[in-house]
């Protein structure tokens, strides 16, 4: 029996003070049980085995974080910056430490989708190691297996941890920082409550000011339960806080410090400043949906509320359609398990360890998932996964603290005689037995949301489970061999259903900007129905604007039926460039006066191509035939940039499939003022861009009309090509006439 189940099980009895128990401020012992080590090494081994098998099956996963991986692996000023291409015109929309990562490997090992991703499935094993490290200093190596177990199968889990977008790497950092916290509430340690800073501050720079979530309840716990007295907690809080300045605020420091000519634009800004950026399209406009120059915000959905591919805000969002499959698997046992330990922990000392945990996993889920729930901005079912840990520990935490429990004697003689007593020591195991129940019930309305993906499995689980729970609650009756049986029973019925979908996960390839783990759902949107971000099948997008499952192009179709670029819905005119060139606003494919969306989608209504990557391409790279990546790569040594286009996405699959820099004309959305029309003109007239490509960007929320000026501008200029169904514009014309 280690400490936490004595704290749990002793009689009530006078103790001493807080200060007299040497026990309550020393790290637990050391020693485990001869499992413990081989179950971690088997955990390890099959998460490692989960996120790196069949892993180069999505190829650039990400394009736009993809590009700037290649940038930054050529470019130590790219590197720096994250800057979307080698010649530093833009950054992504968000700070460039996951990038970093990337960009190292692909230094070392070369251009190829396993350099680029590995690193995000290396960090999902540290997640899960570090996860059950923290879980099991206070309470025990089975905690700390369920806790990392529940991290590694969590749908999103393994979808983020196979992907190169930044929540891999933010992840990591925020369980650290919950590793710290346990170490510096152990002994009241400013050493480890600084580097509880400093990893936020890190977390910081791979995404901004989702890494400060989870900051209130870091230092809340802190304040609350370190063992030392009230104003040293105070001051080693401020020297954390100073540690997130630093390690967060030198970059950004450094970004506002250089002068703009010499660093490239900060993309997702309209200002060209990073301040910008973390305040306010990445900040506040996240919550409130006013995020300028976006694809669209707050009251993109009937009803308002809730921005596009994110399911109506509100208190049930993380059980929604689009979201529920990714994370809710085990959010309804998290919270009763949570609910349930703070009652067994009763009135303890202030700094009770076991109390301490729950509130910090407790905070961090409650605090994050609320903010998740409510924001009104955009928001996608892959953030969920910054919940994850926080579930995975309660789980874990909750399962062995009841466990321990069922073994309560009463206190006295006297005391067996009454019926609470009498029946005390079942309460434990019946709270278990039901939080199954309840699991495997979710389980089965999950599953339902996929009714023919395995339609077997959701009453398999179902009946599992709730044997299990019956079982459960004669478990003291049954025989002691019979108990481990017990046990993996309910155990596999809680977790059949996210294991499911994680493997689902694991073996499907996944594009574009807005991936979503798991099979078609009905009632999702965009990836969430599109497994590996595409249509069932193949389908092409029906008429109507209308998406499987009911969900809408982002943020609506555009006002009057404006497509990017300023063409027309379902047949209006097609291009105007020259010589009856498509328009350099359109992609290349459409038919029949209908031009197509970016990555080969098809215009709601039109003919021919099906949709592309995630969105139908609208959020995806273009991938050029041999003809047209040949015709950019002529005399690549002459120009800065062998190309522009309209937006990040657009310009990624060139850049990707020449390696050499491609300008993403207004950023991510085709909305940032970079470059301006006055720019562009002068990087053409100084013989610096080789080529324009039509095609690329969407109408966003507001923004910079940039990219549309320069689009006329070479429309009306230069005479235009089409090279395998896409509009080319050689701009070495405008260099020679000057």
């Amino acid at each position: 029996m280690d400490r936490t189940e004595t704290l749990l099980t002793a009689p009530a009895a006078p103790e001493p003070p807080p200060a007299a128990r040497p026990d309550q401020h020393s790290p637990p012992t050391r020693r485990s049980p001869a499992w413990a080590r081989p179950a971690l090494a088997i955990l390890l081994l099959a998460t490692g085995l989960l996120y790196l098998w069949g892993l180069g099956a999505s190829g650039w996963a990400n394009s736009f974080y993809a590009a700037a991986v290649q940038a930054g692996s050529v470019s130590w000023k790219a590197f720096l910056y994250g800057s979307s291409d080698a010649a530093n015109s833009i950054t992504v929309d968000k700070t460039p430490a996951s990038l970093w990562l990337m960009a190292l490997s692909v230094r070392v090992f070369g251009l190829n989708s396993w350099a680029m991703l590995v690193p995000q499935a290396l960090c999902g094993v540290a997640s899960v190691g570090v996860l059950h490290a923290t879980v099991k200093r206070w309470y025990g190596p089975a905690a700390g297996l369920i806790a990392g177990a529940v991290l590694a199968v969590t749908p999103v889990a393994t979808l983020m941890f196979r992907f190169n977008n930044p929540d891999a790497l933010l992840v990591l950092l925020l369980v650290a920082g919950a590793y710290a916290t346990v170490r510096a509430l152990e002994t009241a340690s400013t050493r480890w409550i600084v580097l509880v800073g400093a990893l936020v501050g890190f977390g910081f720079l791979t995404k901004m000011l989702q890494a400060f979530l989870v900051v209130p309840v870091f230092a809340g716990v802190y304040l609350l339960a370190a063992p030392t007295g009230l104003w040293r907690r105070v001051r080693q809080l401020l020297l954390a806080g100073l540690a997130v300045v630093v390690s967060a605020g030198w970059w950004v420091a450094l970004v506002e410090l250089v002068p703009t000519s010499a660093r490239p634009y900060i993309g997702g800004s309209q200002g060209n400043s990073i301040l910008e950026l973390t305040l306010g399209y990445n900040g506040l406009g996240r919550i409130t949906g006013e995020e300028v120059g976006s694809v669209g915000g707050g009251g993109a959905r009937p009803g308002g509320g809730g921005g596009p591919f994110s399911g109506q805000n509100g208190v049930l969002r993380m059980f929604g359609g689009e979201i529920g499959g990714q994370v809710s698997w085990l959010l309804p046992a998290a919270l009763i398990l949570l609910v349930v330990g703070l009652l067994l922990a009763g009135r303890a000392a202030r700094t009770d360890r076991p109390r301490a945990g729950l509130l910090l996993w407790g905070g961090w889920l409650l605090i994050t998932g609320l903010i998740f729930s409510f924001m009104s901005g955009i928001f996608h079912a892959y953030y969920t996964v910054a919940l994850a840990p926080a579930i995975g520990a309660l789980v874990g935490i909750g399962v062995t603290l009841l466990w321990r429990q069922r073994r309560l004697l009463p206190a006295s003689a006297e005391a067996v005689g009454t019926r609470w007593q009498r029946w005390r020591p079942l309460a434990p195991t019946a709270t278990l037995a039901g939080t199954l129940a309840v699991t495997v019930w979710w389980a089965w309305v999950l599953l339902g949301r996929s009714p023919d993906w395995y339609p077997w499995l959701r009453t398999t689980v179902l009946v599992t489970g709730l044997v299990g729970a019956a079982l459960l609650l004669l478990v003291t009756r049954l025989p002691r061999r019979l108990v481990p049986v017990v046990l993996g029973l309910g155990a596999a019925a809680a977790l059949a259903g996210p294991v499911a979908y994680a493997v689902q996960t694991a073996a499907t390839p996944h594009t574009g900007s807005i991936p979503s783990a798991g099979p078609f759902v009905a009632g999702g949107f965009g990836r969430g129905g599109f497994p590996g971000g595409r249509p069932p099948g193949g389908m092409e997008l029906p008429t109507g604007g209308q998406l499987p499952g009911g969900g809408q192009f982002p943020g609506g179709f555009p006002e009057g039926g404006q497509l990017p670029g300023g063409g027309q819905n379902g047949g209006g005119q097609n291009g105007g460039g020259r010589n009856g060139g498509q328009g350099p606003g359109f992609p290349g494919g459409g038919r029949n006066g209908v031009p197509g969306f970016p990555g080969g989608g098809q215009v709601p209504g039109g003919q021919g191509r099906t949709a592309g990557g995630g969105m139908g391409g609208l959020l995806d790279a273009r991938e050029p035939s041999t003809a047209l990546r040949e015709l950019l790569e002529r005399d690549s040594a002459d120009y800065t940039w062998v190309a522009a286009t309209i937006g990040s996405n657009n310009a990624s699959g060139y850049q990707l499939a020449t390696g050499e820099p491609v300008m993403p004309i207004g950023g991510f959305n085709g909305s940032d003022p970079s470059p301006t029309l006055a720019q562009f003109q002068r990087y053409v007239a100084d013989g610096k861009i080789h080529y324009f490509v039509g095609g690329g960007g969407f109408r966003a929320n507001g923004g910079s009309s940039a990219s549309q000026e320069i689009a006329a501008w070479v429309a009306e200029t230069f005479t235009a090509q089409t090279v395998d169904g896409v509009t080319v514009y050689n701009l070495s014309a405008g260099a020679e006439a000057s």
